[in-house]
């Protein structure tokens, strides 16, 4: 197996977090449409630690070609897909990059490309990666631990109307405007350093109430995430190029957790249909059954939608 990209890689502590399993969704549906084109060469764009590939390396014959952001991901990824040998390669990059990984690598045109846009319960877990505000730790947020701009930046520099704008365009926070205000007011006192702190202000915010069963600090975390990695701009380069890149009769298929994820999916898929090169496998996106549900509450909200390329 080949590993290649810049890691930086704490063994004890990586292996650690991979013990709480993260669990694949919907990947008896992945696998189902990614077998039916009959691949050679599967593209795992968010190969994480490596569930969906594990399970489609098992019921086909093909390559796979792995990528991700999270050199700790992919670390416990090579050890998970180290039986399939040489079928598998990993590359640390972000997936908009994938037709430069393909040029690197020398790689044929991919049968399928697969794309799971959620949070990984591996990073999400590890407080000092900054992601959640279940556990203290630090204002992080990065998913490529060797970029510059974290979420410290942001929340103590940027200025009440952009932090505003992030949370409401990102987030899709109601209370934006009074959240941001309240973080300027903070950080005058001193910087906020760590998630714990912010997430006391964002409850001091809007009072400490709940929208339904939301944390009031969900949105405004989900908003500063992607903000950090620029993960609409990423995926909305994936959603132009991969396409392209697929081989007569290949498919993409991407799982979307929250609307501003499926939106461009949804409308890129239907553009490309409309060229005739393309037909969209399902017209609405699947969801994950009952049972799935209830034994991974992270399925809840996924929607699964798959496209194929008919000609070039």
């Amino acid at each position: 197996m080949e590993v290649s990209g810049a890691m930086h890689f704490d063994w004890e502590r990586g292996f650690s977090a991979a013990g709480r399993q993260h669990v694949a969704v919907m990947v008896d549906e992945v696998v189902r449409l990614v077998r039916a084109c009959k691949p050679t060469l599967i593209v795992d764009a968010t190969v994480g630690t490596g569930g969906h590939a594990e399970r489609m390396l098992e019921e086909t014959e093909a390559s796979l070609l792995g990528l991700d952001r999270d050199d700790a991901a992919l670390r416990v990824a090579a050890e998970r897909l180290a039986r399939f040998g040489a079928r598998v390669t990993l590359h640390q990059a972000n997936f908009c990059e994938l037709d430069l990984v393909l040029d690197e690598a020398g790689s044929r045109t991919p049968s399928a490309i697969v794309a799971d846009l959620g949070m990984s319960s591996f990073a999400l877990d590890d407080a000092e990666r900054g992601f959640s505000f279940g556990a203290d730790g630090p204002l992080d947020m990065r998913m490529d631990r060797t970029q510059k701009l974290r979420a410290y930046d942001i929340v103590n520099e940027e200025s009440e109307e952009e932090l505003a704008r992030i949370l409401r365009d990102l987030g899709e926070e109601r209370a934006a405007q009074q959240i941001a205000r309240a973080i300027v007011s903070a950080r005058r006192r001193q910087p906020l350093q760590t998630t714990g702190e912010l997430a006391l202000v964002i409850a001091s915010a809007v009072g400490g109430r709940r929208f339904g069963a939301i944390n009031p600090a969900t949105r405004t975390f989900q908003a500063l995430r992607i903000a950090v990695n620029r993960e609409l701009e990423s995926l909305n380069e994936l959603l132009e190029k991969g396409p392209r890149l697929l081989t007569a009769g290949g498919r993409m298929v991407v799982l979307a957790y929250h609307s501003l994820e499926d939106r461009p999916v949804k409308q890129r898929f239907k553009e490309l249909a409309k060229t005739g090169e393309f037909i969209m496998v399902s017209r609405k996106a699947m969801r994950p059954d009952a049972d799935e549900v209830a034994n991974n509450r992270r399925a809840r909200s996924a929607r699964l939608r798959c496209i194929e390329r008919v000609s070039h």
